[in-house]
């Protein structure tokens, strides 16, 4: 639709598509409740009032709001490529998604992020993506891919890439390095927003992290760090994944001046989570029930990052921009009856919607009487793909060269104490704890008296399989060994266990799906997930994914261990950049420090 049709839509020259009346609009930017009739011309908002239009539809006094943003995302830890993704999340009223393709890019570099452009090219959803600033996140790991400032540059010409996605190596902002300092001025002279990710930073060298032009951070795990990069003008994304939840602790900070410079998002939200509670739809019911006022968190959930990324088409209800919108009854308790995209229905109570008529044959139309997402009509479209959603995958390179028989778990016994890393439930970031190693014959061994498991991470791109190995405190289990070729960021097959034997079995699983999860007892396969899409991803419907998904959590919890979640818990001991201890490939390393550290203390 170009901008002389939108004029004169606008304008009520030439007739609207759609006419939808007796609606409640939240108005983003006044923060008032307007009620008012909303007109729609070749899936843009013509305006507000008194409009002649092909079909006029009667909302019943329900509310409508702008379609949601996510702020940041990695749909890969959704298990599913961006058709499913879209399938599965736009029903609960997210109609944009700012996502960072890291995951795949450690894996399969600039094949992964073309892979996942096209993919979204052909979807409902308004998919777009911060280029990976750090790939690979640390020199103390291997990835399948490195990204130079060359191709960042590159890349920040892309009209789909919108930023720079979270900048993880804040030594390297701090101390000025030159590839990293490259990167930055690369995507403020494009007029991009820099993304941070600095948990725990303060003071000078939060201000110097500040300095460098990154603007925001979803990192905080509290109100007052929050507070303290608010002060320094950066926005903050508050986050509510799977493994992080840090809405409950942020929101505190959120009041009449600090609101606007702040959105939601949900960085890594596994199946589970999506389907059975919701996405941006639940940060917002959960910020209201703690006592948030409702429209303030529709507008951090729209206009706040359409601002922030410079999004001019969309994040309002107003002329011009893309009519996305969700429609709804209760403002206290947010759930998303009808979501729209680009004025075409996409989602009914929950449920997907396939490409067709979104109207009954009647006018004027009601609510009440729309087309109804029949839930086998819907269950079968997530099955095989609309017309339009459906593509051929852009290959990518091969992302499991891993030699088993290269692999020795074994760790001779080289003093008396070894650092262990200590989960922290609910949380990216772990402890560092020092206990007394467990020996057997001259090695080191777990211990599930004291829920001591060995850990280890495999390189799987050059067929060296080199190994990091180390103990875990944390997961429960009492027999077995579960493994996952999720492993952020570099994505290596990262296994704990309670043996070796058992642990090598899950490994070798992994290996012969093509990536994916492994629960293994007594040199047996218990449960298994296949992520055959860059060892990341599955092309089955999410629900298909979950109800897998829920198997390999029951099997893992007959083993012992307690975890909500214990593969997203698990995939998060490998990434280096964040506190205190992680391990990788090429061994344990004290994030604090920033440096590989011997196991024995």
């Amino acid at each position: 639709m170009d901008i002389e049709e939108k004029i004169n839509a606008s304008a009520g020259r030439i007739t609207a598509d759609t006419l939808f009346t007796n609606v409640k609009v939240i108005n983003v930017f006044t923060g008032e409740i307007q009620q008012t009739e909303i007109a729609v011309k070749n899936g843009y908002f013509c305006g507000s009032g008194d409009y002649k239009a092909e079909k006029t539809v009667d909302l019943n006094g329900k509310y409508m709001a702008p379609g949601f943003i996510d702020a940041h995302v990695h749909i890969e830890s959704s298990m599913v490529t961006p058709a499913q993704f879209a399938k599965s999340v736009l029903p609960l009223g997210t109609t944009s998604v700012i996502a960072d393709p890291h995951e795949i890019a450690n894996v399969s570099g600039l094949d992964g992020i073309e892979f996942m452009i096209k993919s979204a090219e052909t979807q409902d959803m308004n998919i777009l993506f911060a280029f990976p600033s750090c790939v690979p996140a640390t020199s103390m790991e291997t990835s399948g891919a490195v990204f130079d400032p060359e191709k960042t540059k590159f890349m920040l010409n892309n009209e789909k890439i919108i930023a720079l996605a979270e900048m993880m190596n804040y030594p390297g902002v701090i101390f000025t390095d030159p590839d990293v300092m490259a990167k930055i001025k690369a995507c403020l002279k494009a007029g991009k927003p820099v993304d941070g990710h600095a948990p725990g930073l303060t003071g000078k060298k939060l201000s110097a992290y500040a300095a460098a032009g990154i603007l925001s951070d979803h990192e905080c795990t509290n109100a007052a760090e929050a507070m303290e990069k608010i002060s320094l003008g950066m926005h903050i994304m508050i986050r509510e994944g799977t493994c992080a939840k840090n809405l409950s602790a942020i929101l505190p900070a959120v009041n009449d001046q600090t609101w606007r410079r702040m959105m939601w998002c949900t960085d890594d939200r596994h199946p589970g989570d999506i389907l059975d509670h919701g996405h941006i739809d639940h940060s917002i019911r959960k910020a209201v029930r703690s006592g948030l006022d409702p429209v303030r968190a529709i507008q951090m959930a729209t206009v706040n990052p359409a601002e922030y990324f410079n999004l001019k088409n969309t994040g309002a209800i107003a002329p011009g921009k893309r009519a996305d919108f969700v429609i709804f009854k209760d403002l206290y308790d947010l759930r998303p009856e009808m979501v729209f995209a680009k004025g075409v229905l996409k989602g009914k109570n929950g449920r997907f919607c396939p490409d067709s008529d979104s109207f009954s044959a009647d006018s004027p139309a009601s609510a009440d009487n729309l087309n109804s997402c029949d839930s086998s009509d819907s269950l079968n479209m997530l099955s095989m793909g609309s017309s339009k959603a459906s593509f051929s995958p852009v290959p990518y390179p091969e992302s499991m060269n891993l030699d088993i028989s290269r692999i020795d778990l074994k760790i001779p016994v080289k003093g008396k104490y070894i650092k262990v890393i200590e989960i922290v439930p609910h949380q990216v970031v772990t402890n560092k704890l020092v206990m007394e190693v467990n020996e057997e014959k001259g090695f080191a061994v777990s211990d599930i008296s004291r829920d001591l498991l060995k850990i280890a991470v495999i390189e799987r791109y050059t067929g060296n399989s080199s190994t990091g190995k180390g103990f875990i405190k944390g997961t429960g289990l009492v027999k077995g060994a579960i493994a996952s070729s999720v492993a952020h960021d570099s994505h290596n097959i990262i296994v704990a266990g309670t043996n070796d034997i058992d642990m090598l079995k899950a490994v070798k699983t992994v290996k012969e799906m093509g990536g994916g999860f492994a629960v293994t007892c007594n040199n047996e396969i218990f449960a298994s997930l296949a992520l055959p899409v860059a060892g990341l991803m599955s092309e089955e419907p999410m629900e298909t994914v979950q109800k897998k998904m829920k198997q390999l959590i029951i099997a893992v919890k007959d083993l012992g261990s307690s975890l909500k979640d214990p593969f997203m818990t698990l995939g998060f001991l490998a990434l280096p950049v964040i506190p205190r201890l992680k391990i990788t490939d090429m061994g344990l390393v004290d994030v604090e420090k920033f440096k590989i550290v011997d196991l024995f203390n």
